[in-house]
């Protein structure tokens, strides 16, 4: 069985729309579609120009799935694809470049349920446009409590010269991002973030790290600023989840912090959030 979906004059066909991608609701491959269709003008204004990474589910949430950062060569040659060099060996890799509603909707299709994205875009990929926190707090830790470390990390930023913007994940924690005028190249970009967290941890050593390995950090809340390198990804705004409930990776006003949760939104209510509230981070290229 397969359907016929149509955007931006592209025609494509779907197999299995009926195939159940996340077992506990019963949300079906044409629900992940549909919400990726309601989403398409927010999401796009984010994955335009950024190298994708992509996160497919063919057989459902409970499956595993796998990565995917080299384009299928059976992608229709209306998708954009670049040539990104590998750092530390030869060749090229072939990302995907999510530009408009029909790509997005065809890697929908394709039971793509996460979207990562490269924090440089193609036209200089060594030098980032956005810097990235992600704070991942151990389980048992209090909402009010990552809150904070939240807060307090955006007043860190700005502290920096930075422009601090929240987002919730859809999985554990939250991310505090800034957008990057692309003048500094990643390793520069990533030792400043490196001792802006280092510094979080001198201040508050018991409640914060920045410890790579799980079994040292304890009952700490991890600053991780790996994500900010040559090659590495970040989940894009409005992404789904591939965890039970489909939540979704959200952008949040500061002042949204005292009432959201990191698995607050996704496939059952975005589509009523953003008819109620714009974007937060649509001024985010302005903030550079």
């Amino acid at each position: 069985m397969s359907a016929r979906w149509e955007a931006d004059g592209h025609r494509f066909d779907v197999s299995n729309p009926d195939k159940v991608l996340y077992p506990g609701s019963g949300y079906r491959k044409q629900d992940v579609m549909e919400y990726y269709r309601s989403v398409a003008e927010v999401m796009i204004g984010h994955s335009r120009k950024r190298p994708l990474t992509l996160r497919r589910f063919p057989d459902g949430i409970e499956d595993g799935g796998f990565f995917q950062k080299e384009a299928s060569d059976y992608f229709p040659d209306w998708i954009r694809v670049v040539s990104v060099p590998q750092r530390g060996a030869r060749g090229v890799v072939h990302h995907v470049v999510v530009d408009d509603a029909a790509t997005l909707l065809y890697l929908a299709g394709q039971a793509c349920l996460e979207f990562h994205l490269g924090l440089s875009t193609v036209d200089d990929l060594e030098r980032p446009v956005l810097v990235v926190l992600d704070l991942d707090p151990p389980d048992g830790t209090g909402l009010t409590e990552l809150r904070q470390v939240t807060r307090r990390m955006c007043e860190r930023f700005r502290d920096a010269g930075l422009e601090p913007h929240v987002q919730t994940t859809g999985g554990r924690g939250f991310h505090v991002a800034a957008p990057l005028r692309p003048e500094r190249e990643f390793d520069e970009v990533r030792a400043d973030l490196r001792e802006l967290a280092e510094q979080a941890v001198r201040d508050e050593p018991r409640r914060l790290t920045t410890e790579q390995r799980k079994d040292q950090r304890g009952d700490r809340i991890f600053l991780d600023t790996n994500r900010n390198a040559y090659g590495q990804t970040a989940i894009a705004p409005y992404s789904l989840r591939a965890r039970p409930g489909a939540p979704a990776a959200t952008p949040l006003d500061i002042d949204e912090l005292g009432r959201a949760e990191p698995q607050s939104y996704g496939l059952a209510n975005m589509a009523r959030r953003l008819a109620q509230k714009s974007d937060p981070w649509a001024d985010l290229t302005e903030r550079r």
